[in-house]
């Protein structure tokens, strides 16, 4: 017994590879781990918690934030632009989308020099060591998102997606967006909740 969308010619399926869909899976449940690990130690030392949330900007947090979430809102797009057989356009959607996750690094660069300069490294106190892990882990995280970014920009470009061969692309774009994900569940456990 066929389906309507079988009737209609559309095939049901997830997008990207099904290998992507258990690395982004394995990563999860890696910073659920990691996440799980910062809210038990703050159970345990909420002075502490409290204190050294006091020391971060949420300012800060949030333009990273909205450089993430942009970025992530580029690269949607960008996979729309190759439905619409327009692979130029969502190579310059993907570029944007670069462009501001240079700016996520930048401002991530700059807290950590500020940090640092603060003597707020590592070794402070728990708080900062679990800041530090979290957020470095997600830092390096989103290098490699950039990385995959400027592949699938240039493979736009030369026209190496198109409306039937867009499974690569759709890999890439998802990791992005696991990359905003753990983002928009780090800002607020790390800077904001107490």
């Amino acid at each position: 017994m066929s389906t309507s969308a079988e009737t209609a010619g559309v095939s049901r399926r997830l997008p990207g590879d099904l290998a992507m869909w258990f690395f982004i899976l394995a990563e999860l449940s890696v910073f659920a781990l990691l996440i799980l690990a910062f809210t038990v130690a703050q159970v345990l030392h909420p002075q502490m918690f409290s204190e050294g949330r006091q020391l971060l900007d949420r300012s800060t947090g949030l333009a990273m934030t909205l450089s993430l979430l942009t970025a992530g809102l580029f690269a949607a797009l960008a996979q729309e632009k190759v439905r619409q057989d327009r692979p130029r356009r969502a190579a310059l959607l993907l570029c944007g989308a670069l462009l501001l996750a240079c700016g996520y690094v930048a401002i991530k660069l700059t807290e950590y020099a500020h940090l640092l300069a603060n003597g707020l490294g590592m070794e402070h106190n728990t708080f900062f060591t679990l800041y530090w892990i979290l957020t470095a882990f997600h830092f390096l995280h989103v290098l490699l998102g950039m990385v995959i970014l400027a592949w699938l920009a240039e493979g736009c470009r030369r026209r190496r997606y198109g409306t039937r061969q867009s499974s690569g692309l759709e890999s890439g774009v998802l990791y992005w967006h696991m990359v905003d994900l753990v983002w928009v569940l780090l800002f607020p456990v790390v800077y904001i909740l107490g």
